[in-house]
């Protein structure tokens, strides 16, 4: 049911959905150092954009050009694996992370809207059918939208979130650059070896020729920069080398998880959809006949061939809570029954009368037994003890007949649980 306080002015304006929020945080990474201290960073975001701007080369060239690049110490190409978050999440935005079917005629790209409606699908199919949370299956909220959902700034612990780390990292270079000349060199080189490569691509034109060389030698520039950069950094107390390739995979990963999730969300789906479908049929008995004949799965064989007994095994009565003591709901449901229904054992009739209805004794032939001969009789066949005057062996038989209730009422508790519980 809609709130309608604020839906009336909801609906008088657009929501402007975007990556802002996601932006404005690698901005505070990016705008750490505004002189000479981070623009190495800096200069990886326009290398990078002016790479995939560029008109002139090609798909070739250009994927050549960028996969060196992200060779050349992965861990410290941060302004590079940080536009690629933001280009993915833009694809969010706007639905063309959902693939265009291409077998339909004049397919549309998919919505945000629709990437919303797919995954809070998800939340509710995945319990209903698989037995376990969305986040089980790795189709929780933020295994689709986390780079939109403030994961990389806001942790569920008291962990530090993965940009902050990384700003400290930052902080911590610009620091020690200022007062170590190595490292210092070492920064203003690799962001010059980067803005370098940038000019050589922005003036290459439609007419250029044998650009190739030259642009391989801007390209191994970058690379041996990186490499030297890595190495002062390194030096720096604790080495913060290892939390940045820590970093950068941790970012890396959340982006494929949202990139392969959203590429096969619609079939996912589909999927748990038509299964639920196929196996709501099975309440007829002619349709679960016919798709038990057909499956070629054991495990959709059994599931139709079973129905109709495990269904028989559920009874809602038995629907506890997984904290529920046992015990006293058990003894609840005998006294719903009315068991123990013989209470004194020195009432030997009547003792005699529940063996009759004890169904692992053999019965025949109890018609011509008294009560201390049926007893006697019942004794000997559950293998009891069978010493004593006939009222011992009474309360004996009695007692094990009452048991036998209660471990009735046990067995089909969990057959009820196991019948619910989905497997």
């Amino acid at each position: 049911m809609a709130v309608n306080k604020g839906l009336k002015s909801l609906n008088e304006s657009s929501p402007n959905f975007s990556n802002q929020a996601l932006e404005n945080s690698i901005n505070d990474i990016k705008n750490i150092d505004k002189d000479d201290g981070h623009q190495f960073i800096l200069s990886q975001f326009l290398v990078d954009e002016a790479i995939r701007d560029n008109t002139v080369l090609t798909t070739s060239q250009k994927n050549d050009v960028l996969e060196s690049l992200s060779a050349a110490q992965p861990h410290l190409q941060i302004g590079s694996y940080l536009n690629a978050v933001i280009r993915h999440s833009k694809t969010i935005i706007d639905g063309s992370i959902l693939p265009i079917d291409t077998s339909v005629q004049d397919a549309q790209q998919g919505t945000f809207l629709e990437c919303l409606q797919l995954v809070k699908s998800l939340q509710s199919l995945i319990p209903d059918t698989l037995g376990v949370p969305a986040g089980a299956k790795s189709r929780g909220i933020n295994d689709h939208f986390g780079t939109l959902n403030n994961k990389f700034i806001t942790t569920e612990d008291s962990s530090e979130p993965v940009f902050t780390r990384l700003k400290k990292i930052m902080q911590l270079i610009d620091t020690n650059s200022r007062i170590t000349s190595a490292l210092n060199l070492a920064v203003a080189n690799a962001a010059t070896a980067n803005n370098n490569l940038r000019t050589f691509i922005n003036g290459v034109v439609a007419d250029s020729t044998d650009f190739q060389t030259s642009l391989d030698n801007k390209v191994d520039s970058v690379g041996t920069m990186f490499s030297t950069l890595n190495t002062r950094i390194s030096e720096i107390a604790g080495d913060p080398t290892t939390d940045l390739i820590e970093i950068r995979e941790e970012i890396n990963s959340q982006v494929s998880l949202e990139s392969n999730n959203f590429a096969t969300i619609r079939a996912f789906t589909d999927n748990l959809v038509d299964n639920s479908a196929f196996t709501g049929l099975a309440e007829d008995a002619g349709m679960r006949d016919l798709l038990a004949n057909v499956a070629q799965n054991s495990n959709w064989k059994a599931y139709f061939e079973n129905f109709a007994s495990r269904q028989a095994n559920q009874n809602p009565i038995y629907n506890i809570s997984t904290d529920t003591d046992r015990s006293i709901f058990i003894n609840q449901v005998l006294r719903d029954r009315g068991l123990p229904d013989v209470l004194d054992s020195v009432d030997i009739d009547a003792v005699a009368n529940k063996a009759k209805k004890d169904e692992r004794l053999e019965t025949r032939g109890f018609d011509l037994l008294n009560s201390e001969q049926l007893i006697e009789e019942a004794i000997r066949q559950l293998g009891l003890d069978t010493s004593g005057s006939i009222y011992v062996k009474s309360e004996r038989l009695l007692s094990n007949l009452n048991e036998r209730d209660r471990a009735l009422i046990e067995k089909e508790l969990d057959q009820n649980i196991d019948n619910t519980t989905l497997s």
